[in-house]
């Protein structure tokens, strides 16, 4: 597990070192930067790698495909691209020579879909990104994709913005390819499904773009083929744009060496910066959505006039003329500081006077400022934010008359936050040794309120920070593809200190495939398979090519049998047995069958009848040898005769009637 981790940090961290950055159309201070993959690694139904597709923020996703071996791999983009003469393309620029991944099927059937998931390592923005999935003509797509809550995205979340083909005649700047413009794949919102041309026929350059509108910490795409050997596209782009703005004092000259910083939707840091000498600053290069914030930190004995903080949005963009006017201090101040249990700033902390008549905010040292509090009896309160709590809220001060001295409230009586404690763990499957990331964690009171919710990241680790002291109860849904191995809840009590290894595990749910050939070694279709076992009894049928495959089966015994069409049987066998450990398996394969025409042996010839040797009759009268009467019957020659001439006498009426009817014929024909 250590050496899987470190490899993807460093994977991580080569990615944060290079990302392509080429010229967008969109305008002069927009850039679009393509994303940058680490090399695929792993081995046939079990790939990963990591893609980065924005710097700043820091945009990384980790990347699990069950995908088939062949063809799959990153691809440099020299040969095939998505040019500017695209409908992506015309907002993103060009993706020549830049990197995209190549990926299969799980296996080349109409059942074997591969599924390939992008697990973020913060939740994406919701503007200023997109994603582009190609070569889908001989196949489908399903689109799958949770947000932070754990909540699937609808099909307006995802964002879908058209389908085009890159390789059709008169697409400016396009690759040495030849498409149809008609040839796109078509968008069901109902079950978020990308399906290819109607023929399901092997062509090129079909693709669709995705602009999600939605944060996404998991994203999928379950990967069918419909016929062919299909091989899927898959690209990611984003836009960057600029903030700036100045800082004058109140007498509008500009304030140099001002600390800023911008945060990002997360409450991520983004950046930070200096004002120049001429009192200008300015954020290049950052991610094209909303919900950004820049913050001043005004130079010491000055405040900021008017807000302290700005929203940002680059969705459409750049950001220019976020300014801000710091002035200077007017006794009587009053300050003080809001520190951790450690002595440590706690920034972002409201503080009050009498209620919400006066407000300040902590700085990132913890020191709060009110610039001009009236003279009087006043009482100071702390509110604590998300995560921390304090047994000790309130301070009361006094503004005596006439006074222009500043009030500092001593480091003695500091307002100290107490950091809750955190709730962790990690969800993995005894099957493949890994954590399992997508699954959802809730976190409810004895009352059964949701107090949190989290989705496991790529380890399958997952936090719950800061969660006041009490009883939980930790419950977690399984993502798709795994079952519950254990139990799904736990109740813990919290404290002061941390829980760590509130650990829960799941199976891997299993497949099966193979094929119904005749003695010729041909492919049988439109055969029926029966499969029994856990969950009850299941039907399949044989493919065009004669193979059959399913998937999802929980751990357990199993049993297929094979039902020939009439005029055949199963050569050797028709029924297989296989099964699944209790911690789940994988896929089992070769489950095939040979049929054979049933085969009609003629009929025995009746065996001719024995010679009959004489028989002396009885003797009269002894019922035995030497009798008048045959053994057992009672019957005497007497009687015999009388039989043998009544069968003459019907032998004889039987004759004339078949002579009459002739006779009869022949008159009517007459």
């Amino acid at each position: 597990m250590r050496a899987k981790r470190s490899s993807i940090v460093i994977g991580v961290l080569a990615l944060v070192a290079a990302v392509a950055v080429v010229a967008s159309p969109a305008s002069a201070a927009t850039t679009t930067q393509w994303a940058t993959w680490q090399p695929l690694t792993g081995t046939s139904g079990a790939y990963s790698t990591s893609v980065q597709i924005t710097p700043d923020p820091s945009m990384v996703a980790i990347v699990t495909s069950t995908s088939r071996s062949g063809q799959v791999g990153v691809i440099s983009g020299a040969s095939t691209w998505l040019s500017q003469g695209t409908p992506v393309g015309a907002k993103y620029g060009s993706s020549r020579d830049q990197p995209y991944l190549n990926l299969r099927p799980q296996a080349d059937t109409p059942t074997g879909s591969s599924t390939t998931t992008y697990s973020f390592l913060d939740p994406t923005p919701t503007a200023g990104w997109t994603f582009v999935l190609g070569d889908i003509d001989a196949d489908a797509v399903r689109i799958q994709a949770t947000g932070p809550d754990g909540q699937a995205l609808t099909a307006d979340e995802l964002g879908f913005r058209g389908g085009f083909n890159y390789c059709a005649p008169g697409v400016v700047g396009k690759p040495s390819c030849t498409g149809s413009a008609t040839d796109v794949p078509t968008w069901d919102d109902t079950t978020l499904t990308l399906t290819g041309n109607a023929g399901a026929v092997d062509t090129s350059g079909a693709a669709a773009w995705f602009e999600p509108s939605a944060p996404i910490t998991t994203l999928s795409f379950v990967f069918t083929r419909r016929s062919g050997l299909p091989v899927y596209q898959t690209w990611f782009a984003s836009l960057a744009r600029d903030v700036s703005g100045t800082v004058v004092d109140d007498a509008d000259a500009p304030q140099a060496d001002v600390d800023l910083i911008l945060t990002d939707a997360n409450g991520r840091v983004v950046a930070s910066t200096t004002t120049g000498a001429d009192g200008t600053y300015s954020f290049p290069g950052i991610q094209g959505s909303g919900g950004y914030t820049v913050r001043v930190s005004a130079p010491e004995g000055k405040i900021a006039e008017g807000p302290s903080t700005r929203p940002v949005d680059l969705s459409e963009t750049d950001a220019v003329g976020v300014d801000f006017v710091v002035r200077d201090i007017v006794p009587v101040a009053v300050s003080g500081r809001v520190v951790d249990e450690n002595g440590d700033g706690v920034g972002g902390v409201t503080v009050t006077i009498d209620g919400t008549e006066l407000t300040a905010i902590t700085g990132s040292d913890g020191r709060y400022l009110f610039d001009t509090v009236p003279v009087g009896d006043h009482l100071v309160r702390v509110t604590p934010p998300g995560g921390f709590s304090t047994a000790d809220d309130t301070r009361s001060i006094t503004v005596p008359d006439d006074s222009e001295d500043p009030i500092t409230i001593p480091p003695e009586e500091d307002f100290v936050l107490l950091t809750n404690a955190d709730l962790s763990g990690v969800v993995t499957s005894p099957a493949t040794g890994i954590g399992v990331s997508g699954a959802v964690v809730t976190v409810t009171d004895p009352d059964g309120n949701i107090v949190a919710t989290t989705v496991t990241r790529p380890l399958g680790e997952y936090t719950i920070p800061r969660l006041p002291p009490g009883d939980y109860t930790v419950t977690i849904t399984p993502p798709s593809g795994y079952a519950p191995l254990g139990p799904t809840s736990a109740t813990v009590e919290l404290g002061s200190e941390s829980l760590t290894d509130v650990n829960f595990e799941l199976a891997l749910l299993g497949s099966f495939s193979g094929t119904v050939r005749d003695a010729s070694g041909a492919p049988v279709a439109g055969v029926a398979l029966t499969l029994e076992g856990p969950g009850g009894t299941r039907q399949l049928v044989s493919a065009e090519d004669g193979s059959y495959s399913l998937g999802g089966l929980a751990p357990g015994d199993y049993v297929l049998t094979v039902v020939p069409p009439e005029g055949t049987q199963a050569v050797d066998f028709a029924r297989r047995s296989f099964g699944f450990l209790p911690q789940g398996g994988g896929t089992v394969i070769a489950q095939d069958f040979v049929l054979a025409a049933v085969v009609v042996e003629p009929s025995p010839s009746p065996d001719p009848d024995p010679p009959t040797t004489p028989v002396a009759p009885p003797a009269p009268g002894t019922g035995g040898a030497g009798t008048g009467t045959l053994p057992g019957t009672g019957l005497g020659p007497e009687t015999f005769a009388w039989a043998a001439g009544g069968a003459v006498v019907l032998l004889l009426g039987a004759t004339l009637l078949i002579v009459s009817r002739r006779r009869a014929r022949g008159r009517d024909e007459g």
